[in-house]
């Protein structure tokens, strides 16, 4: 039986596709203008296409290549800050994870497109290649799972208010725009407004327990030199709070229970002691345009985005004893403390030269130390990142009377993130520990040169030829910086201590040991400066590209391209397309094409240590690059570039005026997926050979990058539009966007996926995603609302689970619906407010199920470290319902 809130929902989808399906055609009285106005609406069927092709005729219904349209006034209704969340609301095959708590990765969240990582998606800021972040993706949890060991650019960085729109290209596109461009192109398009002011404040907070409170300021100025030139301005200010989705941790009640006075004393008390939901964080954004036309056909211009964040994220609680507690089928489960809180530390050295008490020994008397001192009711160490983007273009592009177009440009960047934590000790180190603790710098430096050329040229055929040639140097560099040396190093008291009993007289005995510490700093590791340093490499292509009209109903292009690095040699990558128009109301078009992804140096030269606890003593994990000793130890060998196949053909039909239907299916084949291997334990033996893995220690882990599996994504779009001006009673526009997408791996190297990670691959993102829009407006009033629906989905890597037969099956989460709804009245001809809400009915994902892998706890209703959601968040969050409200002030 169907509950309440599945009922509304599905009443609500029900009504929003009788809308698409019936709306009278003969209540159209015209066609909708394109208006940048508070209402979201979908992309005209005639608006100009740049992406996916040089030719400056290209329409929606005349590509040849699938482009998704976002319009300004579409990105700006969005109640959030951070263009992730924007594109995940409104692109179904866009997915990115909450990351509750995935280390760095939550300061830089991975995206994925049609199920393909993030450094295979490209992002360009108006037509030039965006830069990369300067996180390399290690986090090994379902947070990072279609994204593991990649590096993609920051888009939570660019401000929406700043975009003119945003074109989505949904194929590969290597051979047009060079590495990176496997599972399709984000173009965002700037404003170029000479005048006019328009700023936005915006005010909202979650629903359960009123956290999350999220504040946004932006705004955007234009204005011109003389009549030639512009400068357009575009800033942003956003705070968001802590939100909190879990229960405290079962032992943390018990350790309540033990020691009343020091309760008090809990990590975020009387809250869980660790926060499982979105990190509280606060920055700004800023956007620069601006063109001068140096003559009627020419102009220099200039663009660039600087941007600064800073998030603060719980970790896991540390707790200083152990205990017990009942699950939910009765039983009774152990429950850890922390090794580092349960050790003591004899700090009292052998006398020298004493026989009975060897040098290295330690003397067993009551000169100790405990971390409990520091962390009586233990602790929960505070993540702190924080993210730097700088990058600027300058360009010089003009066309000449016969038709010849140029473009010279030069773009450099920079993106640098700095780690820290608070609350959190160095065990190793003992009472002579640091609290506080900063792990280095990771910075991305790019620079991109680039030439654009075109030419039509009449050689008989329906329509010119459009030839196209370009040129482009890139260099890139990746640096790491030194942290604290407590961050990274082994301090005194790594090794367990022999310890000796003073029986008087200068006489010692044995007295048992006391065991050793993990180096580094309890949550993660700095760099150590062995590691730390810049690698850098650079490329140069070329490419040509041919677009003609053939006949009128057969447009056709093609585009190869040769790019050469100097670490990895050469590649060359083709593209072919073709739209055939059967009809005004119908066109079949097809793409065949190859592309790549070269290892970035970050990927080739990234070394980082983390946390990982196992029987609740805390071990060291340590990612590799293949160049270094430890890596090679274990078998690495050096990365190669990713090769890719793409395959697509779809149709474009206009059955009735303003309704717009286009269906493309597409298959897309990836080899040597760079990846990073699963974890090799380190053993005594492997640091008497290998002595670098004492920085690991004994019982650690150790990855590697690897080029270990290929993938086979297939999958299904399809977009209908709907646009109508409606005598009454108003403007009516209506999208239905439903993706299907999956994956699977076709070859896996040993030791580098494990099946939880296969088993991912193909099911941590929804199958099944849907969008349904409809955005109405009369007078004053304009109302959007949009239904999102979820198909199910698994994380095995986070919630492995067995059915009765024994296979591995994961958990699934069940499909969902959510509702977001945007109200706006025009105060006067300037002030537009707006009241709104995202998600809201409220609606989170299935709760973690009870399994041998995930003892859920009858006391609080979660798992031993108090998650009770999924920890990724899912597709949609795990923060429930948001309401709004918005202040637009336009002239």
């Amino acid at each position: 039986m169907l509950k309440t809130s599945q009922l509304s929902h599905t009443a609500l989808a029900v009504a929003m596709l009788s809308a698409v399906a019936f709306v009278p055609t003969g209540a159209i009285a015209q066609q909708v203008a394109a208006a940048d106005t508070a209402a979201a609406t979908p992309a005209q069927a005639d608006e100009i296409i740049v992406l996916g092709t040089r030719r400056t005729d290209r329409t929606l219904t005349t590509s040849a290549s699938p482009v998704d349209v976002i319009s300004a006034s579409e990105l700006k209704t969005q109640p959030a800050a951070n263009m992730l969340e924007v594109l995940k609301n409104i692109v179904p095959s866009f997915f990115v994870g909450q990351n509750t708590i995935s280390d760095a990765s939550s300061f830089v969240r991975a995206p994925s497109l049609r199920g393909l990582p993030a450094d295979e998606i490209l992002v360009m800021l108006d037509g030039k290649r965006y830069n990369r972040s300067a996180l390399v993706q290690v986090y090994s949890g379902g947070d990072t799972g279609l994204s593991y060991g990649s590096q993609g650019s920051d888009l939570s960085a660019i401000p929406s208010i700043a975009i003119k729109s945003l074109q989505i290209l949904r194929e590969g596109a290597t051979a047009q725009y060079g590495s990176d461009a496997i599972a399709g192109v984000l173009n965002y398009g700037l404003r170029d407004n000479k005048t006019g002011f328009e700023a936005i404040a915006r005010y909202g907070q979650y629903y359960d327990h009123g956290d999350g409170k999220s504040k946004q300021i932006s705004a955007n100025l234009g204005l011109s030199l003389g009549e030639r030139g512009f400068v357009n301005l575009s800033g942003e200010y956003d705070d968001d709070g802590q939100t909190s989705r879990g229960a405290t941790r079962p032992l943390a009640l018990v350790f309540a229970q033990q020691n009343p006075s020091l309760a008090s004393q809990l990590p975020n008390y009387p809250g869980p002691v660790q926060i499982w939901g979105s990190s509280p964080s606060h920055g700004w954004k800023a956007v620069i345009n601006s063109g001068y036309e140096v003559t009627d056909n020419s102009k220099l211009y200039f663009f660039g985005n600087a941007a600064r964040s800073k998030a603060n994220e719980s970790f896991n609680y540390r707790s200083p004893i152990s205990g017990t507690a009942v699950d939910v089928t009765g039983a009774t489960q152990s429950l850890g403390a922390n090794g580092a809180l349960s050790r003591v530390f004899y700090l009292t050295p052998c006398p020298a030269g004493n026989a009975t008490c060897p040098a290295g020994g330690f003397v067993s008397n009551g000169n100790t130390f405990s971390v409990k001192s520091i962390y009586p009711a233990g602790f929960t160490p505070r993540f702190v990142g924080t993210t730097e983007e700088l990058i600027g273009t300058v360009g010089y592009k003009g066309k000449t009377p016969g038709g010849f177009t140029y473009d010279f440009s030069a773009t450099t960047s920079r993106n640098s993130l700095d780690l820290s934590m608070y609350n959190s000790i160095s065990p190793t180190y003992g009472p002579a520990s640091q609290t506080a603790f900063k792990f280095g710098d990771l910075i991305q430096k790019e620079t991109d040169a680039n030439i654009d050329l075109s030419q039509p040229v009449n050689i008989g055929l329906y329509s010119p030829l459009t030839i196209s040639a370009g040129a482009e140097y890139r260099r890139e560099s990746y640096t790491a910086t030194p942290g604290d040396p407590q961050s990274y190093g082994a301090g005194p008291y790594t090794a367990s201590q022999n310890l000796y009993l003073n029986n008087g007289g200068g006489i010692y005995t044995p007295n048992g040991t006391s065991g050793g510490s993990s180096p580094g700093a309890s949550g993660y590791g700095g760099t150590d400066p062995a590691a730390a340093g810049s690698h850098s490499q650079s490329s140069y292509g070329i490419y040509g590209d041919l677009e003609t009209d053939i006949v009128k109903a057969l447009s056709v292009g093609i585009a190869g391209r040769y790019e050469h690095y100097n670490t990895f040699g050469g590649a060359f990558v083709y593209k072919a397309n073709a739209i055939y128009k059967f009809s005004d109301a119908f066109s079949l078009r097809g793409t065949v094409g190859s592309g790549f992804h070269a290892p970035s140096p970050g990927q080739s030269n990234t070394q980082i240590l983390t946390t990982n606890f196992i029987g609740g003593n805390q071990v060291q994990t340590g990612t590799y690059p293949t160049t270094s000793p430890i890596a090679q130890y274990y078998g690495a060998k050096q990365l190669t570039p990713e090769k890719s196949y793409n395959y697509g053909v779809g149709f474009i039909a206009t059955p009735v005026h303003n309704l717009t239907l286009t269906v493309d299916a597409y298959s897309i084949k990836v080899k040597n997926r760079i990846f990073i291997t699963q974890n090799f334990t380190v053993t005594p033996a492997d640091i008497i050979a290998q002595p670098a893995l004492l920085s690991v220690g004994a019982g650690g882990a150790i990855t590697y990058f690897t080029n270990g599996l290929d993938t086979v994504t297939k999958g299904i779009d399809f977009v209908a539009t709907y646009r109508a001006a409606l005598i009454e009673p108003g403007d009516l526009n209506l999208t239905l966007a439903y993706n299907y997408n999956t994956s699977r791996v076709s070859r896996a190297d040993a030791n580098v996926l494990s099946a939880n990670q296969i088993l991912d691959i193909s099911h941590l993102a929804p199958n099944h995603r849907a969008t349904l829009s409809a955005a109405w407006s009369h007078d004053k009033f304009s109302v959007n609302a949009r239904e999102n629906f979820y198909g199910d989905w698994i994380d095995s890597n986070d919630y492995p689970v067995f059915n009765s037969a024994g296979k591995l099956v994961g958990q699934k989460f069940g499909s969902k619906f959510t509702t977001d709804l945007d109200v706006g009245y025009d105060l006067t001809k300037y002030l537009t407010l707006s009241v709104g809400g995202s998600n809201i009915f409220n609606i989170k994902p299935d709760r973690i199920a009870n399994s041998p892998a995930n003892t859920v706890y009858a006391a609080t209703g979660s798992t031993a470290d108090g998650q009770i959601y999924p920890r990724s968040g899912g597709p949609f969050g795990i923060n429930g319902g948001l309401w709004y409200v918005r202040a637009r002030v336009a002239f």
